[in-house]
């Protein structure tokens, strides 16, 4: 029986997960008909409400929740569902409400009443912060490259208790501790320059705050006064105002403000929780269930909305005689869950008085609409139900028409975007271009344009090039000298968005200019032939390994430069006394790269080409040449035979001489070099010719000196004659 059981609560939960609601609720409701242990009876109780819920038979599940509740009150873990559901039905609505006005139609209204916030610019998109939605504050630049409130950046730390997670890329990976992250000095420069009212706002909030923390009520609220009248379209000002107010206890006015906070950004998850807030300080209960359940629908981890929501819901259904609080009344009233999330935003602001603009006294209450499988449809009940449970479906939205200029009627349609309002993004543009000068946005290091400027956890901005030209020598900001070893080791410099997109919609031309002059030192740098640059340090050969140990500046710069244009190759050649370094060389390939946090790296390439020196020149500390590429040449006939023969009775000596090492020398050749390689199927395919002789002239003890002339050799004859010699000197030498 109890197997049974079990797997008919496998077929109910698997129904439930399908969205089959009516399935999962009538096996639930069989599975209780025989179960009297009342913990387990709670269990499947909430289970079949939840089923109900989701079903859309909102009134039936709430009274299964009723009676769930007088076996034991409801905790968390049994009104998860419920909450969760009452909050998608939230989201799922709103997305598809036609007619609610956006924002910037209700910053266009405020500033059709008052003409001077035009002075003060409204929606700022290109400045704002994707944390509270209001203007940059204190700029801190992320690794990623985005921006975000300094103090938003600390709170998200502080009330989440998790690395932070950039709002924009969702990444998360390499923020460290955001209290070691400095505000971006350029950027916050800049926006106090191009809008000193709202930054002038930001100060006074400042302020505020550090008048709360020290418990300084009077003087904090004053701070915000003041910082409302010359920003009354700051919907951060009006939520801490609002949290003010509370700590007063002046609750009318803390709701007042916290309403205000929700017309200007009604998709703020945080005005929500202070009107709701508000409204618990006075007793409407319901109410601020619904703010919570909207908060939670627009922030899902709200952790503050879920828990306070999970309570006031337990206190909702808990039985009479659990002493429910006076103001909750009948429990139907809490299918009011609805136009409420819109609501805030429908009423006209007439006036920017917070005091004019409190909450409406009721609401309609309609239930939610239920979300129903693709295909299905309610089991005996047909078209019918579904119209009763369209009636009655929580939180389902009036369509009210949107009145427009000239008091023209619209029942609107979404599919067509709606404008921003022409003098908001007016008024921003030409703020911005009014007051905008190119050496605002010039690098500190070339004195030149930004071009994909990154800013440092200092918070100092540089063109990427030159901060890297700069920690080649020094592993410090070269501002401020802070440390950056840890931020030169990762090497994922990202570009600071906002700053890009400022300069490529406000410096279109000189931008342009700027990225020929980049362009132009890209294909001067990445010709394989001028200017190649050359590491003078050893012997290299064709085909065979080279690990590279680079710590000097100059060596750095040019092991980048080979990597950002692409080619990925830069010229190996031995000193030279007189000339600087040698006649001849090997073109070097990057395979890998491994960086240091003092600078330094190990750089793993092969040999590729062989060069001959035409020019040598030097560049920013680092020598280059002008070079011509080297190729042997090719013999047919009788030539052709006998250079095979020539290339097999030494390939044999070089067997013989190779296995004739010590085991342990043996070993460390191959761990440095890898294994001698075999013939080639066809002697003359390669321009280097086999890649066994280049191995073992790599291998063999000569100094490169003598290592040299075989470098330059376009013969394979000769070289190979050239090996001959120096194995049978090999072996004679042992043999004496």
């Amino acid at each position: 029986m109890g197997t049974e059981s079990e797997s008919m609560l496998q077929l109910a939960a698997e129904a439930f997960q399908s969205k089959n609601f009516d399935l999962a609720a009538d096996i639930y409701e069989c599975q209780l008909a025989g179960l009297g242990d009342p913990g387990s009876r709670q269990e499947l109780m909430v289970r079949r409400a939840d089923a109900l819920a989701f079903g859309g038979k909102f009134t039936e599940a709430f009274d299964v929740y009723r009676q769930a509740s007088e076996i034991e009150r409801l905790g968390p873990v049994h009104l998860a569902n419920l909450v969760e559901y009452l909050s998608g039905s939230i989201r799922r609505q709103d997305r598809g409400d036609s007619q609610t006005p956006r924002r910037q139609e209700v910053l266009a209204a405020v500033a059709a009443g008052c003409p001077a916030l035009a002075a003060t610019g409204l929606g700022y998109e290109d400045f704002s912060c994707r944390i509270c939605l209001s203007f940059l504050f204190e700029p801190v630049t992320l690794p990623c490259g985005h921006c975000f409130c300094k103090k938003c950046l600390e709170r998200e730390r502080k009330e989440r208790e998790r690395p932070v997670i950039c709002k924009e890329c969702r990444d998360s990976s390499r923020v460290a501790d955001v209290q070691t992250y400095r505000v971006n000095v350029v950027l916050s420069n800049l926006l106090a320059k191009w809008f000193p009212v709202p930054h002038q706002a930001g100060r006074l909030r400042r302020e505020g705050n550090g008048l709360y923390a020290e418990r300084k009520m009077e003087a904090a609220l004053e701070k915000y006064n003041q910082a409302i009248l010359i920003a009354p379209t700051d919907h951060i000002l009006f939520s801490n105002r609002s949290q003010i107010h509370s700590s007063l206890k002046h609750y009318e006015k803390a709701l007042s403000d916290a309403e205000m906070a929700c017309r200007l950004m009604p998709h703020w998850s945080k005005g929500h929780v202070r009107k709701a807030q508000a409204l618990v300080s006075l007793g409407r209960t319901e109410e601020a269930l619904r703010e919570y359940l909207v908060c939670l629908s627009i922030e899902p981890d709200c952790r503050l909305a879920k828990t306070e929501a999970h309570k006031l819901l337990s206190d909702l259904l808990a039985p009479v005689t659990d002493q429910v609080p006076e103001h909750i009344s009948d429990y139907s009233n809490i299918l009011s869950l609805r136009a409420h999330i819109k609501n805030s935003i429908n009423t006209p602001l007439e006036t920017l008085s917070p005091i004019s603009l409190s909450s409406e006294s009721s609401l309609a209450f309609t239930p939610p609409a239920p979300e129903w499988p693709e295909g299905s449809e309610v089991k005996g009940e047909g078209k019918l139900a579904v119209g009763r449970l369209d009636h009655c479906c929580l939180l389902k939205r009036k369509r009210t028409s949107v009145v427009e200029e000239g008091g023209h009627e619209r029942s609107g349609d979404r599919k067509r975007a709606k404008p921003e309002p022409a003098g908001v993004t007016e008024t921003l543009s030409s703020v911005v271009g009014d007051v905008m000068d190119p050496t605002d946005l010039e690098c500190s290091l070339c004195m030149r344009l930004f071009y994909e400027p990154v800013t440092t956890p200092c918070g100092h901005t540089f063109c990427l090039r030159c901060l890297e030209r700069c920690l080649d020598h020094n592993p410090k900001c070269p501002l401020c000298k802070e440390e950056l070893s840890e931020y030169l080791v990762q090497r994922q410099y990202c570009k600071t968005v906002i700053m890009e997109n400022l300069i490529s919609k406000y410096l279109p031309s000189e931008l342009i200019e700027r990225q020929k002059i980049h362009q132009d030192e890209m294909a001067e740098l990445s010709n394989l032939n001028k200017n190649v640059p050359i590491f003078v340090c050893t012997m290299a050969f064709p085909t065979v390994p080279c690990p590279l140990h680079i710590f000097e500046p100059c060596y750095r710069l040019m092991i980048r430069r080979c990597m950002e244009t692409g080619t990925n190759c830069f010229g190996m050649c031995l000193g030279d006394d007189l000339k600087g370094f040698a006649d001849y060389g090997c073109l070097l390939e990057i395979r890998d790269v491994k960086f240091f946090s003092d600078g330094r790296s190990v750089v793993d390439t092969i040999g590729r080409r062989r060069f001959k020196v035409i020019q040598h020149r030097e560049r920013d500390g680092y020598n280059t040449a002008d070079i011509e590429y080297l190729e042997d040449v090719k013999v047919e006939g009788v030539a052709q035979l006998e250079l095979q023969s020539l290339h097999d009775t030494v390939y044999d000596q070089a067997l013989v001489w190779v296995n004739s090492l010590k085991t342990e020398q043996k070993e460390r050749i191959e761990g440095h070099f890898g294994p001698m390689p075999g013939k080639d199927s066809v002697l003359q395919t390669s321009p280097n010719g086999p890649s066994w002789c280049w191995w073992l002239l790599a291998v063999l003890p000569l100094e490169g000196r003598a290592q040299l002339p075989f470098l330059a050799l376009t013969s394979l004859k000769d070289r190979l004659s050239g090996i001959r010699k120096v194995l049978l000197f090999m072996a004679h030498s042992r043999h004496r």
